[in-house]
């Protein structure tokens, strides 16, 4: 079911989501992690010489005996931390999304996942946060590996007031949770009081032509294309999908069935993230037209909002796709 983050609909109080400040969800990261490992001992957090990229100094300070740092070894930290939770603790595992989801994609599976453990992953700087270092640490294909893995939910926030409220909830409840921590600095979209509920899209702007379906990063950009929309004469639904496993089933279907189509919008691969499991949801349930916008291959060097822009994920790149995929209704 789809919920609205501001009553009504309505957007937060700036001309634009574009015009407001821009934050480091890393920041909130850490406040949160300290919050909750104040409130409880049991959570620890696990690294693998991410430190400083984490931004984790600060937890360090308050915590020294409460931060294990394995070194450059992610089967290891991802081993240790479901140890850990075997234990009795709550690990907090964080490393850049690249290293922890490829080099430890086995021991989330079979450590983690499978075996039911109460890990959080914490994976940073994903998608092309790491721009100009290139393709081998852009993390594009973590949210389609971990899709396919069963007993994991995903977490894809767009600001710092959903990555709180979604290390909150992930706090609070038994079982195996990754959580994508941008580095990228992003203006909030998100209430004040915004409550994270796993498994619902929300609806940050209502329409009935098109809908556009993003989360993370890109989720901003998906409500400036929708202004440009509006000032065409088109009214597109914007549904944020912060849970892409879970998907909220209920929204796409509804999207499909009383909009002309579904652009999606993602910081990551075309293949398997957000796109697919909307697509997947589609073909099953009310087939209409979707348009996938993500990164289709491997990216080049460069900055990451210039990759972003130049895979159509500008605000006018996402209005151009709802305006192509309209003249075909």
């Amino acid at each position: 079911m789809t919920e609205s983050i501001v009553g009504g609909g309505d957007e937060l109080p700036h001309l634009s989501v574009a015009d407001g400040p821009r934050y480091d969800c890393r920041d909130a990261y850490v406040a949160t992690l300290s919050e909750l490992a104040h409130d409880d001992h049991r959570i620890v957090g696990v690294v693998n010489d991410s430190i400083g990229s984490s931004k984790l100094n600060s937890f360090r300070k308050a915590f020294p005996d409460r931060l294990i740092n394995v070194g450059i070894a992610e089967q290891d930290m991802v081993g240790i931390a479901a140890g850990l939770a075997n234990g009795g603790r709550i690990p907090f595992v964080s490393a850049a999304s690249c290293f922890l989801t490829a080099r430890a994609l086995e021991q989330i599976k079979a450590d983690v996942a499978y075996s039911d453990h109460n890990v959080k992953l914490c994976g940073m700087s994903p998608g092309v946060a790491y721009g100009e270092l290139g393709p081998t640490h852009h993390s594009i294909e973590d949210i389609a590996w971990l899709r396919a893995i069963a007993n994991m939910t995903i977490i894809v926030p767009a600001d710092p007031i959903e990555t709180a409220a979604a290390l909150r909830w992930a706090a609070g409840i038994e079982g195996p949770v990754f959580v994508r921590v941008s580095r990228m600095r992003v203006p909030q979209v998100n209430a004040d009081d915004y409550e994270f509920v796993p498994g619902r899209a929300f609806t940050m702007r209502s329409g009935d032509d098109v809908t556009l379906i993003a989360n993370g990063t890109v989720l901003w950009r998906a409500l400036v294309a929708a202004e440009r929309l509006a000032a065409d004469g088109i009214s597109a639904r914007v549904l944020s999908m912060p849970t892409v496993k879970p998907l909220d089933v209920e929204a796409v279907i509804a999207a499909a069935a009383q909009t002309a189509g579904i652009v999606t919008v993602e910081e990551s691969s075309t293949a398997g993230g957000l796109g697919g499991a909307v697509a997947e949801t589609v073909v099953a349930h009310h087939p209409t037209r979707v348009t996938i916008l993500g990164i289709p291959e491997f990216a080049p060097t460069g900055s990451a909002g210039y990759l972003l822009d130049r895979y159509g994920m500008s605000p006018e790149g996402i209005a151009e796709s709802a305006r192509r995929l309209l003249e075909h209704r």
